[in-house]
């Protein structure tokens, strides 16, 4: 019997299009009404509340560590203060709330209550039993989390996890790379695939100098050019960094296998085209503009 092999890029198509549908929520109105109602109110802290939420009522160097590439002095402006206005559980069940109502909006009721969401739940949660918690502290507090009954919140959940799982295997990578959060954002902007410097310092805290500085510590190292692009350096450093991102991140698709791994992904892709189109993100988010 011949066991089929999964593609080495595999398990990185399928989490994109899970994690874009993941992300729509801090961009929704509905997130932004459900913690307002909490009396959070102020852009970061809801941001910040919502995604540290399950590691209960921690403090900004947590936060700062987890999160990797937001400023710490932005963070300390809002952590922990934010727990003393609302509980990390009261938090986490307004987030839900609001995933629910976001997810109806964007994809409509008839996705949303579909065999094929079910499909999908099932998939994304099937690959979630090979993640692993050693390590990776986002993903175990999150994983630490109840699974949802209804199936697009299970969808949403176990995308959550996904995402973490990689997200804090990418942490590692950066930092064997020697690149600091700003660095991080810097080089990944320079891809075209991150998010605009005008969103960067919008949302991270950092300023103009901030950037300008990491900027020239990136030429310094010969993985900027004097335009700002990536040099052959810079590109292969990015590379290596999504490569390595890639083996730590392997086991849930593997685990998922390659046919459940190309079903998901199919599913994915159409859930969050749908989000996208219903205009679920800013439209100068990414670029390097």
């Amino acid at each position: 019997m011949t066991t089929a092999i999964l593609e080495p890029l595999a398990g990185r198509r399928c989490l994109l299009p899970l994690d874009a549908l993941h992300a729509t929520h801090f961009f929704s109105p509905e997130l932004a009404e459900e913690l307002a109602a909490l009396g959070v109110t102020h852009p970061r802290a809801v941001n910040f509340a919502v995604r540290a939420a399950a590691l209960g009522p921690v403090g900004a160097g947590t936060v700062a560590a987890t999160f990797y590439n937001y400023k710490y002095e932005l963070v300390a402006r809002h952590v922990p203060a934010v727990w003393e206005i609302a509980s990390p559980k009261d938090v986490l069940a307004a987030r839900a709330r609001a995933v629910d109502a976001s997810m109806r909006r964007l994809l409509g009721t008839d996705v949303v209550e579909s065999d094929a969401m079910a499909e999908a739940a099932r998939l994304a949660l099937r690959a979630t039993e090979a993640c692993a918690r050693p390590g990776r502290p986002l993903y175990a507090a999150h994983a630490d989390l109840p699974v949802p009954q209804e199936p697009h919140l299970a969808y949403w959940h176990a995308s959550t996890l996904l995402r973490e799982h990689r997200g804090d295997g990418h942490l590692s990578a950066l930092l064997a790379a020697g690149l600091d959060g700003l660095e991080a954002v810097v080089t990944h902007t320079a891809t075209g695939k991150g998010m605009t410097p005008r969103w960067v310092f919008a949302t991270r805290g950092w300023s103009q100098n901030d950037w300008d500085a990491a900027v020239a510590r990136l030429r310094e190292r010969g993985l900027l050019d004097a335009g700002g692009e990536l040099t052959e350096a810079g590109a292969a450093l990015r590379a290596d960094i999504e490569a390595e991102t890639d083996r730590l991140d392997r086991a849930p698709y593997e685990h998922l296998g390659p046919d459940g791994v190309t079903r998901l992904t199919e599913l994915a892709r159409t859930f969050a085209r749908t989000a996208v189109s219903a205009g679920a993100f800013p439209a100068d988010l990414r670029g390097k503009g």
